[in-house]
Parts: structure tokens; C-alpha cells; sequence
């Protein structure tokens, strides 16, 4: 199934490194973020993706088009004379299609979506943002969507607080000090899924969240699949140094499976 993959923005709160490369390259243990994120849907069998290119969009289509795929995996060089050979420890890659379009610089992600939509071969569809990595289980999501037979399905995951909460008794005595509590509620994780019916819920220049879902919610076609395990989003330069520690510290903990499954 085809996976959607929202890379346009300009990534403004990443500090001066958005003038550098767009966030989607950022490296996390050595590769780009949207090779992580691809990478969770590669794991269970979904290998058509469609990037909504923006703010330097060619050097994604660069990175794709030129990078030899050897040099992100673990491999075995054959070195004689003036013949080189590649083999691969894992085993040889699965192939994976990649749709670049370019979708304009200052456009909405409801427009992204629009204007991908002719690229788009099936009626049902993955969508994410390119900056956001969980250890969901991509096949409960969709047999959640498929199950209810709306519109679209967001996943919900739960956040924490960036502060310690402290809890203050009589005479100001602290009563407890809480480091980074889970938050009460509910927030949009990122991870969709869209029957091409969302379609006739955008209009033009609109954005996805404040625009086309508030729609889908009064016309009772939104639904929300939960998600209780990792998520966490690369969201400023904070963001981006723990989730490339965790890299660092082996196995993150978004990956579900082996690196074979790649």
C-alpha cells in the first residue's frame, strides 16, 4: 500500500541547521530521519512512497537518486585490481518505489495532498509526517481503519511533560516531585491512514489539521486508533540530539524489527 510522506516544510525550529539540509536528511545513527521513517513501513511490506517535496526538495531527490544504497547498509567488499564487488550480510535489500513531487514551497499539508492525489493508485492510503518515529504496529492500524469504514484514521499517542511537576501541600511543604509526567489526554501522533474520499474534504490551500479534519469530525468520518508504546517527533534541535542518542545507544526504540527486514 502507498505510503505518503509530508517533507516540504521548512523545519524553522531546528535552529540554523534548517539552512543546511531539510529536516527530512537530518541523520539519526548515521542515516536520514526519513530513511527511519520509511523504514517502519518497509518492516511490514510497504514499500510504495510518495514525498510531498517543498523547502529544498532536490536535495532529497538528490540523496535517493545518488547515494548508493551500500553505503547505509552492512556489507561485504570483494577488492581486486580494478574490480570492486558489493555484497550485502543481510541479504539484498527489498526494492522500494519512491514518488518525488514536487508540491510547492509555502503549501499546506492539505494541499500537499491534493496536489500528490494524481499520483496516487489505490483508494486506501498510509500518510505521516516525515519527522515522527513510534513502535506502532502499522498492521493493527490498518485493520483498525479498515474495520470502522470511515474517511480517516489518526493515531493518538500520549506525550510528556518537558518539566518536573511538583506537588505543594500546606505551608508550601513539597509533597511530591514528579520528573516529566505522561500528560493527561490525548495528541495526533502523525501516523494516518486516508481512503481517497478525503479527497472531497479539501478544498484548495488548506492545511490538513486546523482545515480538512475539523471537517471530517462533523461529518462523523474521523477516527482515532490508539497507540500507548514509543512515539516521539524531531521536532527541535533538542528533539533531534535525544532521538540520535538513542540511535547511538543501539537498537532505537522505534525499530519492531531486525535489520535484515529493511
Amino acid at each position: 500500500m502507498e505510503v505518503v510522506i509530508f517533507v516540504g516544510g521548512r523545519g524553522t525550529r531546528m535552529g540554523s541547521r534548517e539552512r543546511l539540509v531539510p529536516k527530512a536528511l537530518y541523520e539519526l545513527g548515521g542515516r536520514p530521519i526519513i530513511r527511519h521513517v520509511m523504514e517502519l513501513y518497509q518492516a511490514t511490506g510497504h514499500r510504495d512512497f510518495v514525498l510531498t517535496l517543498g523547502h529544498q526538495g532536490s536535495a532529497i531527490v538528490e540523496y535517493f537518486a545518488e547515494r548508493p544504497l551500500y553505503l547505509d547498509q552492512d556489507v561485504r567488499l570483494e577488492v581486486g585490481g580494478q574490480e570492486r564487488r558489493v555484497s550485502y550480510l543481510a541479504g539484498e535489500p527489498q526494492p522500494v518505489t519512491i514518488k518525488c513531487v514536487r508540491t510547492g514551497l509555502e503549501t499546506g499539508k492539505g494541499e500537499r495532498l491534493r496536489r500528490v492525489a494524481p499520483y496516487l493508485q489505490g483508494n486506501t492510503f498510509f500518510a505521516t509526517y516525515g519527522d515522527g518515529l513510534a513502535d506502532i504496529d502499522l498492521d493493527a492500524l490498518l485493520a483498525f481503519h479498515k474495520g470502522h469504514g470511515k474517511v480517516a484514521t489518526l493515531t493518538a499517542v500520549r506525550t510528556r511533560s518537558q518539566f518536573g511537576h511538583v506537588a505543594i501541600g500546606d505551608g508550601g511543604a513539597i509533597e511530591r516531585i514528579e520528573e516529566k509526567p505522561p500528560l493527561p489526554g490525548w495528541v495526533n501522533g502523525g501516523f494516518f491512514v486516508f481512503e481517497r474520499r478525503i479527497l472531497d474534504y479539501l478544498q484548495p490551500g488548506d492545511e490538513l489539521e486546523p482545515d480538512c479534519f475539523p471537517r471530517l469530525v462533523a461529518a462523523g468520518e474521523l477516527a482515532a486508533f490508539t497507540h500507548e508504546g514509543f512515539w516521539a517527533c524531531m521536532d527541535t534541535d533538542k528533539d533531534y540530539a535525544a532521538l540520535d542518542a538513542l540511535c547511538q545507544g543501539g537498537r532505537p526504540p522505534w525499530r519492531r524489527q531486525t535489520a535484515g527486514d529493511r
